[in-house]
């Protein structure tokens, strides 16, 4: 039990990321969905809109709970925000792809696309936005 404490610990901040970022997944998919079926708006437009929402929360919770980098927030908001939007058109690729090309469901594939973009995102804020010596 106390190895499983002890390797929680260590992984603590990959942890929380994780958790924070299922935050921003789940509301870029709810406002998605939301804008996708109930108001029919163009899916990419939908797209933008929710990961813009869920960049918006992630940044927050990771500088002030998980990362703890408080320092010059508006520059790491503005390289969190950078990394969002490369997501964001690599999202929007891959939505156009499995949607207009191979016809895939709406949400079926955004659930696909989330899975590959977190990935991506993870490591480029963990390496750049949140990195201690980005700003030295």
């Amino acid at each position: 039990m106390i190895q499983i404490i002890k390797k929680v610990e260590k992984h603590r901040e990959f942890i929380v990321y994780c958790l924070i970022g299922f935050s921003g997944v789940c509301l870029d998919f709810i406002v998605y969905t939301i804008l996708t079926k109930h108001f029919n708006i163009y899916y990419q437009i939908a797209n933008a809109i929710g990961v813009i929402s869920g960049i918006c929360n992630n940044f927050f919770w990771n500088a002030f709970l998980n990362f703890r980098q408080k320092d010059c927030l508006f520059v790491r908001f503005c390289s969190f925000c950078s990394v969002g939007v490369l997501v964001l058109g690599i999202s929007g690729l891959l939505l156009w792809f499995m949607i207009d090309t191979f016809d895939w469901n709406k949400i079926i594939a955004k659930i696909v696309i989330i899975f590959i973009v977190t990935l991506i995102q993870f490591v480029l804020n963990k390496y750049i936005t949140f990195s201690k010596g980005m700003l030295k």
